[in-house]
């Protein structure tokens, strides 16, 4: 699994609560879809930039969904009439709205589980970038002129006495190879703590944090607001009249639901029948799969030896001037041959 398979989760995932939103007024406010739809729309594309990283407000795009939101009610749920209130009728309704409340706390509501939720998730996707910009960067090193002498000296200077076949020792391919990424092998201890970090945050987007389930349920608090704001139509009605007056009306009409549920739901669907591809699980399964990888920088050397490099043990192998069946680092050589001879 890789980070694109993560970042198309999120997008699906959104596509999939703006549909599920949409549906909603195609459903049981089928005169006001039109132009709630645009609403949505723009919600959702905010919620989208967030998420990936763009700097605006949540806050505020709850606020301005619920604005532009608020005329559309009035006419066709609070005030309905045959043809639509003027822009300018409009304009004033979306700025009495954070005054008057019609939706009661629902905006409120939606802002606490917007912030809770979206902001995780936005900086779980940026540690991953992190980590994608890590790895780029450790993938390409320049080893220094002792390390490619080493290497050459270790890979190839055995085919100049005919020994083609000869993998260098363990130990000497161990100490080459470890020198050589001396600096790579510093990057351990912040990779393990980047790992754990990951994790944490993981874990840390579930409950209240679930994005998922926020996003998913976010039709049923605008179903609840547009219940509360038809309940108290009369209260609401007169209050606007005392701020905006009487409704100015245009002589058009807009159209009804335009919105094709089954189309754009297609391409969704097994999102919601197979759990595997739930953004949760998906996340679950990315995370356990880079605890794999948690001692990758401080064991590479020991991995590209073991796996590649060197000569399997008990075999003949090369230790940087012979084939012998072991190799002994000069340190342990100097002291064998100290007691050896004394």
């Amino acid at each position: 699994m890789n980070f694109l398979f993560i970042t198309e989760t999120f997008e699906m995932l959104i596509r999939l609560a703006e549909n599920y939103t949409s549906t909603l007024f195609c459903n049981a406010y089928r005169n006001m879809a039109a132009e709630a739809t645009t609403c949505v729309q723009e919600f959702f594309t905010d919620v989208g930039l967030f998420i990936f990283g763009t700097d605006i407000s949540t806050e505020e795009s709850v606020n301005r969904f619920f604005d532009t939101l608020f005329p559309v009610v009035y006419n066709h749920v609070i005030n309905p009439g045959l043809t639509d209130i003027s822009l300018e009728y409009a304009e004033c309704l979306q700025m009495v709205r954070r005054d008057i409340r019609p939706f009661g706390n629902i905006p409120k509501k939606a802002i606490g589980q917007m912030g809770r939720t979206l902001l995780p998730s936005r900086t779980f996707l940026q540690a991953l970038n992190l980590g994608i910009e890590v790895i780029n960067t450790t993938d390409h090193l320049h080893f220094s002129k002792d390390c490619s002498r080493a290497l050459l000296r270790m890979q190839y200077c055995p085919h100049c006495q005919g020994l083609t076949l000869s993998k260098p020792c363990m130990g000497y391919c161990l100490n080459v190879i470890r020198g050589c990424l001396a600096n790579v092998a510093e990057v351990d201890l912040h990779w393990r703590g980047y790992i754990q970090s990951l994790e944490e945050l993981s874990s840390a987007m579930s409950g209240t944090y679930d994005i998922e389930h926020v996003l998913l349920n976010f039709h049923s608090l605008v179903n609840d607001a547009l219940i509360q704001a038809r309940i108290n139509g009369p209260e609401l009605s007169e209050q606007v009249n005392k701020v905006c007056g009487p409704p100015v009306r245009k002589p058009t009409q807009s159209p009804g639901c335009t919105f094709d549920q089954n189309k754009d739901n297609q391409g969704l669907k097994m999102f919601l029948r197979d759990s595997e591809e739930t953004l949760t699980n998906r996340r679950k399964e990315f995370i356990s799969r880079l605890r794999l990888y948690r001692a990758f920088y401080g064991g590479l050397a020991d991995q590209l030896c073991a796996n590649e490099l060197a000569a399997a043990d008990g075999l003949p192998c090369w230790n940087g001037e012979d084939v012998a069946r072991r190799y002994l680092s000069g340190s342990l050589l100097s002291f064998l041959l100290y007691f050896v001879f004394l």
